[in-house]
């Protein structure tokens, strides 16, 4: 019996098969790539990531229960699901949606991505969140400094270029370590560390410093909401970070008139104007600016988001959308 791990087959003749597998996927032969990969699997039953492929492969082929038998697998392998196959059957109709990605899974995500993400999403996605979200602060908010500045999520530094010259203390967070790497390679921040933005506030490593809660007179979350659907951590965590009159600025993926939040087949969240506001509202924000923009194109299609702007404390002068 070969040795397989969640990410190699351990079989030379199972990668052999995967491989011939593959390039029938890549010439649009679903099904025998399924096929193919079926008799991969024969030979290394333990694969994890052998039968996250086989259900790709199924779910092009149409073959929608062969693909959630195939996930199936996958969470039987790999209990912490790094792969995200609990979204995939959630996509599929399988499964209930979750309010939050396995935090493995979004790790392993932006891990494996960090090297080209500022390439690859900005020069082939047309990326723009970071600007027009640091363009939506300098419109909304009349100071032109802030004493401390938190950037959740804070990715490769995007946005943390974007509102270094107007910060006296920038601190980032992700869950990525590898994301964190390429930040600190710009020396744009004074402080970096991991957080999860999908836990409670004391659990999530944000407050896991010697820097006190209400520390923030500007926190961002630039990108990073798609990647949750039940808001309510976040918020959470903004209502305990953020000082009276502070100002919480953030992107999502716009799901229109939707109640709450939807899964997108792309495994991103999107979230109903009315759920934003109301998830804001009850962590003591109120909203000032509602913009909607395009944030990137997915397969040459532009993709809608909303950008906010939002005050903890009293309401401000104006809550305006458009």
């Amino acid at each position: 019996m070969p040795l397989a791990s969640q990410h190699a087959s351990g079989d030379a003749l199972a990668h052999r098969r995967a491989d011939y597998a593959r390039m029938l996927a890549e010439g649009g032969d679903f099904s025998g790539a399924a096929e193919l990969m079926g008799q991969a699997l024969e030979i290394s039953p333990d694969w994890a990531a052998g039968w996250y492929r086989l259900a790709e492969y199924a779910e092009k082929a149409a073959d929608r229960k062969a693909a959630a038998a195939a996930l199936g697998r996958v969470l039987a392998l790999a209990p912490n699901d790094p792969f995200g196959a609990t979204l995939r059957l959630a996509v599929l109709g399988a499964a209930d949606v979750p309010a939050a990605p396995p935090s493995h899974y979004v790790q392993q995500l932006f891990d494996d991505y960090a090297q080209r993400f500022d390439k690859s999403l900005v020069d082939r996605l047309g990326y723009s969140v970071p600007q027009k979200l640091a363009a939506l602060v300098d419109e909304g908010i009349a100071t032109r400094h802030f004493a401390h500045v938190t950037d959740l999520g804070c990715g490769t530094g995007l946005f943390g270029e974007r509102v270094r010259d107007r910060a006296t203390f920038l601190e980032g967070f992700d869950l990525s370590a590898r994301m964190l790497a390429k930040a600190r390679e710009k020396a744009v921040y004074d402080r970096l560390a991991r957080a999860d933005l999908s836990l409670p506030p004391d659990e999530s490593g944000v407050f896991d410093t010697d820097l006190p809660a209400r520390r923030a007179d500007l926190a961002s979350a630039a990108d990073v909401l798609i990647y949750l659907g039940d808001l309510s951590p976040v918020f959470a965590i903004a209502e305990k970070l953020v000082a009276a009159g502070g100002h919480f600025a953030f992107s999502v993926e716009d799901a229109g008139a939707e109640e709450t939040y939807v899964l997108r087949p792309s495994m991103r969240y999107a979230h109903g104007e009315g759920y934003v506001r109301t998830c804001a509202e009850k962590a003591g924000f109120t909203v000032l600016q509602s913009r909607q923009t395009v944030i990137r194109m997915d397969a040459g299609t532009p993709v809608s988001g909303r950008l906010y702007l939002a005050r903890c404390g009293e309401p401000g002068p104006s809550a305006s959308a458009d």
